[in-house]
């Protein structure tokens, strides 16, 4: 029986996921609310990844740089464990988290990691839109 093929993965019969290219990290891309993440399958679980917004420019009217960083200096410490957030020298702020991952890990539990992280992240992108540091054209970049 042929492997079904899962982006960069081949799915077995049982559901368990391997790498098609031993040679490159696999990941998956998924959006939520418009921000592209991505779940990466390590050895030690699935990374998982987005860029959450950015403080906007001084250019963009209307736009509260100051609401932005102040949202920005306390939004590590409300995280969940294991969760961490960058803001990166283009000023877009990049949330991280990892979840375990079983010895054989699946085509379910790797969904549901990245189900499980969207969810998540709900508060955390209303809290950064509502203080001006959301979304931008430029926000839907890859993550890294």
């Amino acid at each position: 029986m042929q492997p079904l093929i899962l982006g960069p993965f081949a799915v077995a019969p049982d559901g368990a996921l391997q790498p098609r290219d031993a040679a490159q990290a696999p990941a998956l891309s998924f959006r939520w609310r418009g921000r592209r993440c991505e779940a990466a399958l390590a050895a030690d679980g699935v990374h998982l990844a987005t860029i959450a917004g950015r403080i906007p420019s001084t250019a963009e009217p209307g736009a509260n740089r100051v609401t932005a960083f102040d949202a920005v200096a306390t939004l590590p410490r409300t995280l969940p464990p294991g969760w961490r957030m960058r803001l990166l020298p283009d000023h877009r702020i990049r949330l991280e988290a990892a979840a375990d991952a079983q010895p054989a890990p699946t085509a379910t539990s790797m969904i549901a990691a990245m189900v499980r992280f969207a969810l998540a992240l709900d508060p955390y992108l209303d809290r950064l839109e509502s203080a001006s540091a959301g979304p931008s054209g430029r926000l839907n970049n890859c993550p890294g």
